[in-house]
């Protein structure tokens, strides 16, 4: 049984030198382990493996490298575990089995990787042999520090990465610039929904004003800006993905041109032009950062349709970008998107596609593989009837 704490934030408690201490626990998605030991250089994976796997956390008291490598381990022993829970002569019966079954094996390593733990001072500073200097990243996604705390080895490496994504940017070819991503904001490495919308005529009255819906980085708001766009308005429900937006457009001297507005779907008012690219799966996210790809039942998608003719300048045009994935997958049929338009007063003026270019759709080793190889990437052209 836990001690009671008064802090509605979750603690976790743990043994030491004869007494019982706790500390705050800080995690996007993961509960906080029921149990927890202590772990240094002198452990082995084995054992590292077995006790995360029953979900005891393991709070770190070695050297700050070699806290990594033991990660490493950890993540070959799940991986291989999971390859040998799929070799059984049976495959999976469908798409849709194949993806559950995937997403299933990925929340599971994800529980047993975040069982590694690391002690952080009250300045996000780590007394651990060998630790980095990560305020700056901890800074970057959790905001100014204010008391000591647990959290995740794994948890760290996605902030260092992030931190690092931001200061090097992703470069887009449709902008002659980068666009630099924040933690917990989706990077813009899928380049063919950009091309699409740098690609696509704009229709009559766009260039006066355009809506850009879920606009996350601004990418397509500063596409849209490049592409003589005189005002485009963004919104966006996350603060995070709002002060991204407003850093990014801000290095690319396009404040003036793009206003944010923090909105569940529409801003008020009529634009000729109302551009959206909404998660793409419809199933439930296990992180803040899967918003960006998972939507359960369709919400933005189904919110989007509905409220799109309404915000439309006559003969304005409403941009969809839609991948396929969720049809080859069997999550969602395309019947049932076009019944949707249809049912929100919609008609399709027409439609441009892209084959994807990223990594996974030519990894035959993917469990997704035959789904992601016949992805095809549209913006739909939406029209009121």
């Amino acid at each position: 049984m836990l001690p009671p704490s008064s802090d509605s934030r979750p603690r976790i408690y743990w043994d030491e030198q004869g007494q019982t201490h706790s500390a705050r626990w800080r995690a996007e998605s993961v509960a906080p382990p029921k149990r927890v030991v202590l772990a240094d250089d002198t452990m082995t994976a084995d054992t590292a493996y077995r006790l995360a796997c029953e979900g005891t956390g393991l709070l770190w008291r070695g050297d700050f490298q070699n806290a990594r490598q033991l990660l490493q381990a950890l993540a070959r022993r799940a991986d291989g575990k999971s390859r040998k829970r799929g070799k059984p002569n049976k495959a999976p019966a469908s798409p849709t089995e194949a993806f559950h079954l995937h997403r299933q094996a990925q929340a599971q390593r994800a529980r047993t990787l975040a069982m590694l733990l690391l002690p952080f001072d009250a300045d996000y500073t780590l007394s651990l042999r060998r630790a980095p200097d990560v305020r700056q990243a901890c800074v970057e996604a959790w905001g100014e520090p204010d008391e000591p705390f647990i959290a995740s080895m794994r948890e760290l490496l996605g902030l260092i990465g992030a931190h690092e994504w931001r200061k090097k940017g992703v470069e887009i070819p449709a902008l002659g610039a980068r666009i630099h991503p924040h933690y917990g904001v989706f990077s813009p490495v899928r380049g063919e929904y950009v091309r699409l919308v740098a690609e696509a005529p704009l229709p009559s009255g766009a260039t006066v004003l355009a809506f850009d819906i879920g606009a996350g980085s601004a990418v397509l708001s500063a596409v849209l800006a490049k592409r003589g766009v005189a005002q485009v308005l963004a919104t966006d429900t996350d603060p995070r993905a709002l002060a991204c937006a407003g850093d990014n457009l801000a290095r690319l001297g396009l404040q003036e041109q793009v206003a944010l507005l923090q909105a569940d779907l529409f801003p008020p008012g009529q634009a000729a032009l109302v551009v959206c690219n909404p998660p793409w799966l419809p199933a439930r996210p296990s992180s803040p950062i899967e918003q960006a790809i998972y939507d359960p039942d369709s919400r933005m998608l189904r919110g989007f349709l509905a409220g799109l003719a309404p915000h439309l300048t006559p003969g304005g045009e409403g941009w969809l970008i839609l991948s396929d994935l969720a049809e080859h997958l069997g999550l969602r049929a395309r019947t049932e998107l076009l019944a949707w338009i249809d049912a929100a007063g919609l008609r399709v003026a027409g439609r441009l596609d892209a084959r994807p270019t990223h990594p996974k759709a030519a990894d035959p080793t993917d469990p997704l593989h035959a789904a992601r190889a016949a992805e095809v990437t549209s913006l739909w052209r939406l029209a009121a009837k």
